[in-house]
């Protein structure tokens, strides 16, 4: 096991909380969740070009063409995805959607390892993984979705 990727995923999905909690924020500051989300991805285009530029190198595009096209809209799945989790914070607040984000993908992680999709090694589902991420969701439910005793 590699603890140090773990733990760095963990810091990862901290940062992600913070990241669209800061999102929201800002939608709730300007009373438009939808244009402040689309200033962050405007910000955030900035970031990845600046990124991007550092490990430039000559034909560093050129694989775009074995890119099944599909793959592509992998951006305005994730701009849908901020900015619905944006427009969910007020609502639901930050304990109920990271919570029920993260068992959101452990499922879909299970899924995924499952049957191999996107190229992801194939880790089949036991019964014990079931087991597990029923324990989960009713963690998640006794964990937010229940008013403290």
């Amino acid at each position: 096991m590699k603890i140090q990727f773990y733990l760095f995923t963990i810091f990862l999905g901290i940062i992600l909380d913070v990241h669209l909690a800061m999102n929201g924020k800002v939608g709730n500051a300007i009373s438009n969740p939808r244009v402040g989300n689309a200033l962050f991805w405007c910000v955030g285009a900035c970031a990845a070009l600046l990124i991007g530029i550092t490990g430039w190198h000559s034909g560093a595009i050129d694989g775009f063409r074995h890119v099944p096209p599909v793959l592509f809209t992998a951006g305005a799945l994730g701009a849908c995805l901020v900015f619905a989790i944006a427009w969910m914070l007020p609502h639901v607040g930050a304990r109920g959607v990271f919570i029920t984000l993260i068992a959101g993908q452990v499922l879909g992680g299970m899924v995924l390892s499952h049957f191999g999709w996107l190229d992801s090694p194939v880790q089949k589902v036991a019964p014990i993984n079931i087991v597990g991420a029923l324990i989960m969701l009713g963690g998640v439910f006794l964990s937010t979705y229940t008013k403290a005793i």
